[in-house]
């Protein structure tokens, strides 16, 4: 058996887990009644409900009971019920006579279940072997088996023979996928596969190390270097279509597996693991670095534009002083005109009399100077950055393999004629070159009379095809972020043939059926709205010529609760981060959830582990740790952190906690965990990290980074994103909706103004979720109507009319497109990000709009009648802003900067501040609940109703500095003391 485990402890015993529920019950151990007539030809109760039980877990899970093995009382008093006997009579069943042998063979004779031998072990790994090429998480595909066993009324062998079953998949399958991507590798192929692993020339690192790197700030010396490393995996010469070989899902694995691995460890592996993986690195990585080339690009024209602009400013604010003087010159000379003509005089004689002719010429001339152009645009400042920008672009245009849409053909055209150029030297734009991308505000800069202007010829092609690749009408062969529109979606072929069944949606795939429904149901809500708002009966809002005005919520919360926060408050135990973190893993287990990279075995040393997750939730750093954690090295954390750490290792272990939350019985006084919101909340970056940042206004001139987050309603973080700041907050509102891993059911959801946007309503509702944004400045955003009918009340936040033409012509597309989110294919952010950019607003986008619009319309006329709606959004927004500010007093290191260079370290950071919140909430909600029950079998019982006003954010009770010590203080399944006794 091959040593990998595959399968952990939870994982294991899911698989026969017995569910709870009614509705389980029923569909899985409902009886008919020929198995009540079979049951009752049995004598005696005991035999009865015994001969009913084994029948229920052969059904499902799929297994006979074992001898020493216990039924669930839940479905031993379900059995019980349906056939009038006590469940009592369970005890009496004699489990190893051969009464109990003779009911086993008689209900497989008669039901048609039989056992699984060693003959069934082949064919079960060989039904493995696809689902393996695409997959090798052991869960996965124990899932797959077991339900296919279960199908075949095959009762399960013994779990490690499942276990072994899927351990020989997946080693076949990873001989399989080796096999594959090093098909056709030739010597030369293995030689420079093999120098990747040595010391780059000139550098201390190895040339593996060297390529992977990303470019630590946007200038143009940073982009050569990365061109360099673009050639350096393109000089691999790899076959073509390597990449298509195998399951993209396998290729990233791989490919993650060796980016987590040094070249000392690579260089160890043997020679088919070795090159097969160093393909799927150089694959994967050539990806990265023509995205982050793409993307430098971006970077560098935004900070050209940038420049220019503050230059401009800068300018027209140092000139201000001259200005003054020149208008108030003109003031001069203009009154002088005035009187001359009222006087009758001779004005030149005036000017020269007063002025002085040869002052009047100076300070024209003066004037002419500080002029700037009519447009008043920084667009000519942009020229300063020419020679910078010329540095790189040939290199740029090279290197690249740009693709087109037709509506961006003659920015292709412009972008060959700049290429030839650079290859022949020559500047000199001739006439008839292609213009068509020559936007008006470009047109006076370009085209000058002496001819087309070679310098703003150039930062016009490369400023549009900037703005190309965001939209999508440029895409790039080999790239990731900048693929075919087309590329990213369901293949209409396949989405057809799984519509209706694989590729469900809430939303019908007649537009004719499901939008009159929802026009109907506009034109309802409109009328009610309408007749409210005439008769002055909104409640608490109005409607006028000033918008929507709703009454400001107020919070208030009883003088009783606030009494009762600060009782339990000063109950909680006061703890070390560590010791908190070390009684949490023991009730949760969440540190299972960190396997080695390689074997798949739970971490040895948990100890280490939690010292480098806390090092990364609390900004320290491995060295920094390494110094107070006495025993925890540098060394040792940083191999801990290569085998055990990785993004989908911190997503299962966030998972975990967020579920145990979940089924914690305090928890359901904030919520069922129906409800969520989310928020970006900014960190500063500094010193290495500072260019990896971005600028957004909104912030500040400071370089930041924003985490984020979704929270639920029961105050856990499921789910968390680095992103950019300059990128709007509704970008990744439904990437945390859908790509979380905790059992949550999230059917409604809150932002702030900057989580919505029209394409975020109608994607939304057509994923099957409720979309509630508290829109800052309500009054003055437009509601639509379907048609011209006119609500007379409601024409102050009219804005038009919703074209339910043009959403009916792609409905299609745009059921195809909310599919490829719902499934994975590519992520909503992508999407919006594509569908939101300047300038393309292709019929898909449009369409997309006038869809939201219409959701955003409901929205805004449910908002207008719906008190509770408003409370219920701005309670669950004021939940995620107390977890960001518990998240700022975690992450309190290096003045609560992000300082790593690398995305992945940043990364990171993230998730162990993301994990390091969920487990303080989860630890303060046990606690919180032990300090309830104690008052209450003191005698003090809280009132019930008070017990929403607590929440478990609070972080006083932590001791979050000093010293990181592991002690294990408490014994499993006890809890600490509390702070003080009851009153």
């Amino acid at each position: 058996m091959p040593r990998r485990s595959v399968l952990s402890a939870a994982e294991r015993q899911g698989l026969v887990a017995v569910p709870s529920g009614e509705e389980n019950l029923h569909r899985l151990y409902g009886l008919s009644e020929r198995d009540v007539g079979l049951i009752h030809e049995r004598r005696g109760t005991a035999n009865r409900l015994g001969f009913a039980v084994l029948l229920a877990y052969m059904r499902y899970p799929g297994i006979v009971l074992g001898v020493d093995e216990t039924p669930a009382a839940h479905v031993v008093a379900f059995l019980a019920d349906q056939l009038g006997v006590p469940a009592e009579a369970w005890g009496g069943y004699d489990r190893g006579a051969a009464t109990s042998r003779r009911h086993v063979l008689e209900l497989q004779r008669v039901f048609g279940f039989v056992t699984f031998t060693a003959a069934d072990h082949e064919p079960a790994v060989e039904s493995l072997a696809a689902s393996a090429m695409a997959n090798d998480h052991g869960a996965v595909l124990a899932e797959e088996l077991v339900v296919s066993l279960r199908r075949r009324k095959v009762l399960l062998p013994a779990l490690p023979v499942v276990e072994k079953i899927c351990s020989e998949a997946i080693t076949r399958a990873n001989r399989a996928v080796y096999a594959a991507l090093t098909e056709g590798l030739d010597a030369g192929h293995r030689r420079r596969l093999d120098g990747l692993l040595q010391i780059a020339p000139e550098r201390d690192v190895s040339m593996l190390v060297w390529l992977r790197q990303s470019p630590a700030r946007p200038n143009s010396k940073q982009m050569r270097e990365h061109l360099d490393r673009l050639r350096g995996w393109k000089d691999l010469g790899l076959p073509d279509g390597v990449r298509f070989r195998v399951h993209q899902n396998r290729l990233l694995r791989l490919a993650k597996e060796g980016a987590h691995m040094t070249a000392s460890d690579l260089g160890k592996f043997e020679p088919f693991r070795r090159y097969a993986t160093l393909v799927a690195v150089a694959v994967e990585s050539m990806a990265t670095v023509i995205d982050e080339v793409i993307n430098l690009h971006d970077q560098i024209f935004t900070k050209v534009f940038s420049s220019a602009r503050n230059r401009h400013k800068e300018q027209f604010h140092q000139s201000g002083r001259e200005i003054n003087d020149k208008v108030r010159f003109l003031g001069r000379v203009g009154q002088l005109l005035l009187d001359a003509r009222e006087n009758g005089t001779d004005p030149f004689e005036d000017i020269d009399t007063v002025l002085g002719w040869e002052a009047f010429t100076a300070e024209v001339i003066a004037a002419q100077a500080l002029a700037r152009p009519k447009e008043f645009d920084f667009l000519a400042g942009i020229a300063n950055s020419s020679t910078m920008v010329r540095r790189y672009w040939p290199g740029f245009l090279d290197e690249l393999v740009f693709r087109a849409a037709p509506a961006a053909a003659d920015l292709m055209a412009g972008v060959d004629v700049l290429r030839r150029l650079s290859s022949g030297g020559s500047r000199t734009i001739q006439d008839g070159a292609p213009e068509g991308f020559v936007s008006r505000r470009w047109v006076p800069l370009v085209f000058t009379e002496a001819g087309i202007d070679p310098v703003f010829y150039e930062l016009c092609i490369l400023s549009r095809l900037k703005d190309a690749l965001r939209s999508g009408d440029v895409w790039v062969e080999g790239s990731r972020q900048f693929k075919d529109f087309e590329d990213y979606l369901i293949p209409p072929q396949v989405f057809r043939a799984g519509e209706g069944a694989r590729f469900t949606l809430p939303a019908a795939a007649d537009p004719a059926t499901y939008l009159a429904d929802r026009v109907d149901l506009l034109n309802e809500q409109l009328a009610i709205v309408d007749r409210l708002a005439a008769a002055g009966e909104l409640p608490e809002a109005s409607i006028s010529t000033l918008g929507l005005k709703t009454a400001p919520l107020e919070t208030i919360v009883p003088e009783e609760a606030k009494d009762l926060v600060t009782q339990l408050s000063g109950m909680l135990p006061r703890a070390r981060i560590t010791d908190m973190l070390l009684e949490l893993d023991a009730i949760t287990g969440f540190t299972d959830d960190f396997p080695h990279l390689k074997t798949g075995a739970p971490p040895k040393d948990k100890t280490l582990l939690l010292t480098a997750i806390l090092a990364d939730g609390i900004n320290l750093g491995l060295v920094k740790m390494s110094e107070a954690c006495t025993g925890a090295t540098y060394s040792k954390m940083l191999r801990t952190q290569a085998m055990h750490i990785r993004d989908e290792t911190y997503a299962a272990a966030l998972a975990r906690l967020v579920n145990a939350q979940a089924a914690h019985p305090f928890a359901h006084h904030w919520g069922d965990g129906s409800t969520s919101s989310s928020d970006g909340q900014r960190f500063r970056t500094s010193s290495k990290a500072e260019a990896t940042g971005h600028i957004n206004p909104k912030y500040g001139a400071s370089p930041g980074r924003m985490i984020y987050t979704h929270i639920s309603d029961q105050y856990s973080p499921y789910h968390a994103k680095l992103v950019n700041v300059g990128v709007r907050d509704a970008t990744y509102v439904i990437d945390g909706l859908l790509h979380h891993e905790s059992e949550l059911k999230v059917t409604e959801h809150y932002t702030d103004t900057a989580g919505f946007t029209d394409h975020v309503f109608a994607l939304t509702t057509l994923l099957g979720y409720r979309f509630a944004p508290r829109i800052r400045g309500i009054d003055t955003t437009r509601i639509y109507t379907p048609d011209k009918t006119s609500y007379e009340a409601l024409e102050p936040i009219v804005g038009g009319t919703i074209d339910t033409s043009m959403i009916a012509v792609h409905w299609p597309e745009i059921l195809r497109l909310a599919a490829s989110i719902k499934h994975g294919t590519v992520t909503a952010s992508l999407m919006l990000r594509k569908l939101g950019s300047y300038p393309r607003q292709n019929g898909l986008a449009k369409a997309l709009r006038e869809y939201g619009r219409m959701e955003r319309t409901l929205f805004i006329l449910d908002w207008a009648q719906d008190p509770d709606l408003r409370q219920r959004v701005t309670a669950g927004l004021n939940k995620g802003e107390a977890r960001n500010a518990l998240a700022r007093a975690v992450f309190f290191n290096r003045l609560g900067e992000i300082r790593d260079r690398s995305f992945e370290q940043q990364n990171y950071r993230a998730s162990g501040l993301t994990l390091l919140t969920a487990a303080i909430v989860h630890w303060n909600t046990i606690y919180t609940h032990h300090a309830v029950t104690t008052l209450t079998q003191a005698g003090n019982p809280p009132d019930p109703n008070l017990l929403k006003n607590l929440s478990p954010l609070g972080w006083e009770h932590l001791n979050l500095t000093g010293d990181y010590t592991w002690r294990h203080t408490t014994k499993p399944g006890k809890l600490r003391p509390l702070r003080s006794t009851p009153r």
